[in-house]
């Protein structure tokens, strides 16, 4: 029987890293269908950005209260994996508590500050719900967050509770069989949460008791492996993403739009001919129209989008009613991507599939709302760029496709002839002083 649970155990940890690892696969390939763009260079404050904007949070603390929340939930979330570490290593060998004997008292003391972890996320995840489901936060039930994004949010706050209510219970079954002295358990003391909840179990025989912790121990763990691979599917990816996102953060002059080489070298050969290669060739386009079109790193962006709002509750256009939410931008993005992605998959390399990102996943309308102020980029706590991918596709729109209102087709003009916006020759330009 003993060796039926670790083969057991060794069989679902192995599924479970196997399923895992062939999705990040794929998730890696998805975002390196985008352009190249070289992220290498300041390495000290790409670093700095890792574990201020990572490990630390820091745009977090703008709320401090709701800063404090998320926080619980993400040392939850790092450090109670050391006790994942025990729990996993005892299903490999077949052990209880493995790190007992080689940690004596102090073992005690790192499962007393996991179970005040744990009680921290159970409390902070019933927070959540209340502000989703009872305060209903504005940018938490927003028309752009229905169906499966608004699910995804709550699948995961019930499963930190059971999962933080089988790891609690398990302990306190585990300390219950400890003071009735059955074999295999051994003394660890009184645990500073779970103590509270043995009494419930004092008329419980040791046989109903070991089923009971053996149960929760079983569900804990698989229930992690289901959320492992849960992660891939959901907006929860920057649990993991959120750190490289952060390292590879754009550290030019906030707001600076980057210009298109290919635009600038047509420009410059017309005015120095002398300078144009002999075998330059036309750009094969301009913008963006799917997500191959785009950078890399604003894949990487969509993939590591935690669908918080923060970027829509500060955006103008948003704020008054027009159809642009930049959180929509960055999840049209990924849907997109993951279709190209189970195009692949299916086919082995890309197949057309008469669809693109612009106009089948984002509308025109939505692009020219924009007013290019950056805040949506200020506000969100990984430096993500719905911004990059806006500029990109305008561009595709209005250099590809023609399309632009009139009024911007006037001011295009005006700028070409007389280096403006406005309809004065450059000579005439303060002509309006004397009017």
């Amino acid at each position: 029987m003993h060796y039926l649970q670790q083969g057991l155990f060794v069989l679902s940890a192995g599924l479970a890293i196997f399923l895992f690892a062939k999705k990040a696969g794929q998730i890696k390939r998805n975002i390196l269908l985008g352009r190249d763009a070289n992220f290498s260079d300041r390495s000290g404050e790409r670093w700095k950005n890792l574990f201020l904007l990572a490990f630390g949070q820091k745009k977090m603390f703008q709320n401090p209260m709701v800063a404090v929340l998320h926080f619980i939930i993400y040392a939850g979330f790092l450090i109670i994996n050391i006790e994942v570490l025990e729990i996993f290593l005892d299903g490999i060998l077949g052990t209880h508590r493995l790190f007992l004997p080689v940690l004596g008292s102090f073992y005690t003391f790192l499962i007393n500050s996991f179970e005040l972890l744990a009680l921290g996320v159970l409390i902070t995840c019933v927070i959540f719900l209340t502000r989703r489901y009872g305060i209903k936060v504005k940018r938490l039930v927003s028309r752009d967050l229905t169906g499966w994004p608004k699910s995804d949010a709550t699948i995961i706050l019930v499963t930190e509770i059971v999962l933080m209510s089988l790891f609690l219970t398990m302990n306190a079954a585990d300390r219950s069989l400890q003071l009735q002295g059955v074999e295999g358990y051994h003394e660890t003391g009184g645990f500073i949460v779970s103590n509270y909840l043995v009494s419930a179990f004092s008329t419980w025989s040791s046989t109903s008791l070991i089923v009971l912790e053996r149960t929760c121990w079983w569900l804990h763990i698989l229930g992690i492996f289901a959320f492992l691979n849960y992660l891939p599917w959901s907006k929860h990816l920057h649990i993991i993403l959120a750190f490289p996102n952060a390292y590879f953060a754009r550290l030019e002059t906030p707001g600076k739009i980057t210009n298109m080489p290919s635009v600038q070298n047509e420009v410059l050969y017309a005015m120095q001919p002398e300078l144009a290669p002999t075998d330059a060739a036309a750009p094969g386009k301009f913008g963006a129209k799917d997500v191959m079109d785009l950078t890399w790193k604003n894949l990487l962006d969509a993939y590591s989008c935690t669908e918080c709002g923060r970027c829509s509750s500060q955006c103008p256009a948003n704020l008054t009613g027009k159809a642009l939410s930049p959180r929509k931008i960055m999840m049209a993005t990924r849907d997109r991507l993951e279709m190209v992605g189970e195009n692949i998959n299916k086919n082995g390399s890309f197949v057309p599939d008469g669809k693109t990102l612009l106009h089948d996943f984002i509308t025109v309308e939505e692009l020219r709302a924009c007013t290019t102020c950056n805040a949506c980029v200020e506000a969100c706590p990984v430096s993500i760029s719905p911004l990059e991918i806006i500029i990109d596709m305008r561009r595709a729109l209005i250099m590809e496709d023609s399309n632009a209102p009139q009024e911007w087709n006037s001011m295009f003009s005006n700028v070409e002839n007389n280096f403006a916006p406005w309809k004065f020759s450059p000579d005439d330009r303060d002509a309006w002083v004397n009017s």
